[in-house]
């Protein structure tokens, strides 16, 4: 009985330790999303909007045009809580024809197609 209770609370420590790595290291906006590659070329737009205390929360948009890993272009929209590094090229989850998530990547990891037409642009 004891081991058999001793079993029990092993396994349900070791699914919540699991379960809490997967939160802390999976990034679930990218699971099942089509990659895109940009290059930041321009500032954002920047959105300024106030909240109920008065402070200003700034949003920056921008607008580009993505190319998958077959250098398939498409436009892209998404916003970021700052500015983000001019000439800095990243990687895009598009889901839904919305951008779900997004992170930085050095030229050398973005596609040979991909990373054709955007030194064309």
């Amino acid at each position: 009985m004891k081991k058999a209770f001793f079993i029990i609370i092993s396994v349900i420590l070791a699914l919540g330790i699991l379960a809490i790595l997967a939160l802390r290291f999976i990034n679930f906006n990218q699971i099942g999303a089509d990659s895109y590659y940009v290059q930041i070329t321009q500032n954002g737009d920047k959105q300024t909007e106030y909240s109920e205390d008065g402070s200003d929360i700034s949003r920056y948009n921008y607008k580009l045009t993505g190319y998958d890993e077959n250098g398939k272009a498409k436009k892209l929209s998404f916003d970021a809580d700052k500015n983000l590094r001019l000439h800095a090229y990243l990687r895009v989850y598009n889901k839904n024809d919305m951008v779900s998530s997004y992170e930085e990547v050095q030229k050398q990891d973005i596609p040979q197609k991909a990373q054709a037409k955007l030194e064309k642009q």
